[in-house]
């Protein structure tokens, strides 16, 4: 099965940056959905971007337009998620996941849900001090 394995999390300043990487364990096809999720203690696990690598579609969270980026390398089979202005708001335990069937990806957007996706990684903390 293949493992996704998650870096790149830390403490940052209010305003700052981080940038996430999400490593698959080995050579998968190219046509599936790589997307971020995070959570708060207490809280439902959400949606923040997610990548199409078939044809490059992306999806952001209202609150995180403008601010993060997710891309990749699909030929290191790594996705990143770039995020830039943060604040208290976006401190999370942030998830790597990925649906390994791109035809999922529907008219209004990608899979939403949890349950939707097939691998994760452990996850990352990101806090943002105010």
């Amino acid at each position: 099965q293949v493992q996704l394995v998650e870096s790149g999390g830390g403490l940052v300043q209010a305003g700052g940056s981080l940038r996430l990487s999400c490593a698959a364990s080995e050579r998968t096809l190219s046509r599936y959905i790589m997307a971020w999720f995070r959570q708060d203690p207490g809280k439902e696990r959400e949606l923040v971007a997610a990548i199409n690598w078939s044809d490059g579609k992306t999806y952001y969270k209202e609150s995180v337009k403008g601010r993060f980026t997710i891309s990749g390398d699909n030929a290191k089979n790594t996705a990143y998620l770039q995020m830039n202005s943060l604040t208290p708001e976006d401190m999370a335990v942030y998830y790597c996941a990925a649906d390994w069937d791109a035809s999922d990806w529907g008219l209004w957007g990608p899979p939403m849900r949890p349950y939707q996706y097939t691998s994760w990684g452990q996850g990352t903390q990101v806090t943002v001090s105010s």
